[in-house]
């Protein structure tokens, strides 16, 4: 079935559209494989928003972050398929879409820009997440040698205006880390396992015709956590 003009002109824009979020919102509520093939079209479009959305974003972040410009979209995005093989949840199918921008591609080191879209619970984030040990330890050693540094960067002003709420410390060790004293003043961030910030977004926020750019201020505004990260992994 030809696709209707409007949707095809929709495909041009920046912003997430209303199929996109139906396709998801139905998904979420049938999470079949006979429920997925027979709305396959409806994904196939929603795919096509999602891929011109990271490609709008590989451009934006290129402008402050060169290397990640030379990335392809399918370099960044993340599959809908669950590999169930070692879950409890047999849901065959996310009940999102994401990407992530590295400038080695989604599956490679260190810290990147991470998107989810997701209705209700899409957000952007960044940093790296349960990093290697030996990743981990290089980023602890960096702290520690300049906490100074890191202490500017997640306390600026446009830092915080992004991320009110810093960096995640929901799971962090409960001593410190081997070799580290009790009394380091760097030992909140050195007990940290991941280091990523967050920013969420409302449904009617992706829909903005400005989203694109929200999401890539958003990136811009963590870069300086992101550049502290690499250093030390590379």
């Amino acid at each position: 079935m030809p696709v209707p003009f409007f949707i095809l002109a929709q495909l041009f824009s920046t912003m997430i559209q209303q199929y996109t979020i139906k396709f998801l919102k139905g998904l979420k509520n049938n999470n079949t494989k006979s429920w997925f093939d027979a709305h396959r079209q409806e994904y196939d479009l929603a795919r096509k928003d999602f891929i011109l959305l990271t490609s709008q974003l590989i451009k934006r972040i290129g402008e402050f972050d060169p290397p990640i410009g030379n990335l392809a979209a399918k370099e960044c995005l993340f599959r809908i398929n669950r590999d169930v093989r070692f879950s409890k949840n047999k849901d065959p199918y996310k009940n999102n879409m994401a990407c992530y921008f590295n400038k080695g591609g989604k599956k490679a080191n260190g810290a990147g820009y991470y998107f989810h879209l997701e209705p209700g619970k899409s957000f952007a984030g960044g940093g790296i997440w349960m990093p290697l040990p030996a990743d981990l330890a290089k980023i602890r050693q960096e702290i520690d040698y300049d906490l100074d540094g890191w202490t500017r960067i997640i306390s600026g002003s446009n830092f915080k205006k992004f991320f009110s709420e810093g960096v995640d410390s929901t799971d962090v060790l409960q001593r410190p880390p081997k070799g580290y004293a009790a009394e380091n003043p760097a030992m909140p961030f050195l007990k940290m396992k991941s280091f990523v910030v967050t920013r969420s977004f409302t449904d009617a926020e992706i829909k903005a015709d400005n989203f694109a750019t929200s999401v890539a201020k958003t990136f811009q505004a963590m870069k300086p956590m992101i550049d502290f990260i690499n250093t030390a992994v590379d």
